[in-house]
């Protein structure tokens, strides 16, 4: 009887981090810090996405958590922020950038990010959503100085000033309110002109809504990716608020972002499957019966398999016999093993081919990149060990002797 003794090496999961290049930032600039993970899900295989980890506020959190949960959108409010006229908000005027304008970065913008420890870069895509603020006037004539020949003084904060729509929100006073509405993507400026004059205004914080596209997870490396988004504030810039409103405080807004990928690679023998005994299809019972040579000795050898992310096979060997293992017996006498493998549904090669019976080799051709389609969880899979025909003859010259051999199989997550 034919032992071949297995052992089996797992890598875990490799870190994934991204580094983005240094950026020269405006001396005065808001900063904020977007986050996400991606973590697979055992309940949901076919769920691959980042989960945003940002911590919100204004808005979303605050009133309508379900509507920006349809949209995909999320609110960051910043007190920080403050804009004062500097000029008088003339009733009735012609330019709509003399009153209250709104012009934001609603269409999508590339940046990159960059894995911290292997350099690595993705690219997520990103627009402004929605923009608000709190705006105080003084009264008189406060808030009934927006009234105007065409509407209510509240009807454009509330319902939204075309192209931008409205939230059915709006908190107001007096002589102040705090608006939100929704941008369109690829939106112009959104504006309100006053039917009465204001001597001043001030903007006291600044709200906006985010929406994010990230990269597909599966085809990332584990751990951090980190990269940054700037944005000019003021006129003509990507937060364009007009020509008499102008932050006294900020001229940008910076984004820090910070991705990261925890992927799972997890591989499970059964008991005793570290120990691999070939055989003769049938058993040895069958050829000393029918006195045939056996066409082969082989062992399929099932295991266990998780992966969300990509990883490589490679081969170990106590005996090297060219490009694969070997056995040797007691006198020395070699015969080479061929060794392979069978992966599940949802994990293909390089090549976007399943894999079945896969040859592996010592030098890891064709065994280089395997990724996943979809988080694939406690699937069963196979690896073949097999001494074929001629070799077989070989072996049979020395009867009574044993072949052993050591194969170690490493799946390996760094690629």
């Amino acid at each position: 009887m034919t032992l071949l003794s297995t052992t089996k090496k797992l890598l875990g999961p490799c870190a994934l981090a991204l580094a983005m290049g240094s950026i020269s930032l405006p001396v005065q600039a808001l900063m904020h810090n977007i986050t996400a993970v991606f973590r697979p899900d055992p309940m949901n295989p076919m769920v691959n996405k980042f989960i945003n980890t940002t911590p919100q506020s204004g808005i979303c959190p605050g009133h309508i958590p379900a509507r920006c949960e349809a949209l995909n959108i999320f609110s960051i409010r910043d007190h920080a922020f403050r804009v004062n006229s500097v000029e008088p908000i003339e009733a009735n005027h012609e330019d709509p950038r003399k009153g209250a304008y709104f012009k934001v970065p609603s269409s999508w913008r590339d940046l990159q990010v960059t894995h911290v420890g292997t350099g690595q870069v993705e690219t997520v895509q990103m627009r402004i959503a929605g923009i608000g603020t709190r705006w105080d006037v003084p009264r008189p004539p406060g808030v009934s100085g927006w009234t105007n020949a065409s509407a209510a003084w509240n009807y454009y904060w509330y319902n939204g000033a075309p192209p931008c729509q409205g939230i059915n929100y709006l908190a107001a006073s007096v002589s102040y309110a705090l608006f939100f509405w929704i941008v369109p993507e690829g939106a112009g400026a959104c504006t309100v002109t006053p039917g009465t004059t204001f001597p001043w205004m001030i903007y006291s914080h600044l709200e906006y809504a985010y929406e994010l596209k990230t990269p597909n997870p599966l085809g990332m490396s584990s751990g951090e990716y980190r990269g940054s988004l700037t944005y000019s504030i003021g006129p003509g810039g990507d937060f364009d608020l007009g020509d008499v409103m102008v932050a006294s405080t900020d001229n940008a807004i910076t984004l820090n972002f910070s991705l990261s990928v925890e992927h799972a690679l997890k591989v499970d023998l059964p008991p005793g499957g570290n120990r691999i005994e070939l055989l003769p299809e049938g058993g040895w019972q069958a050829w000393l019966n029918r006195g045939r040579q056996p066409s082969k000795l082989f062992r399929d050898q099932t295991f266990v398999i998780s992966s969300s992310g990509r990883f490589k096979m490679q081969l170990e060997c106590s005996l090297a016999i060219g490009n694969t293992c070997g056995l040797r017996n007691d006198a020395g006498d070699e015969v080479p093993l061929q060794v392979g493998v069978t992966l599940p549904f949802g994990l293909r090669d390089q090549y976007g081919q399943a894999v079945d019976k896969l040859p592996l080799r010592l030098d890891g051709s064709g065994s280089e990149l395997f990724q996943p389609g979809h988080y694939v969880n406690n699937r069963p899979a196979s690896l073949h060990f097999a001494v074929e025909r001629d070799d077989v003859k070989e072996m049979l010259k020395h009867p009574g002797s044993t072949y052993n051999g050591v194969v170690t199989v490493i799946w390996d997550s760094e690629v």
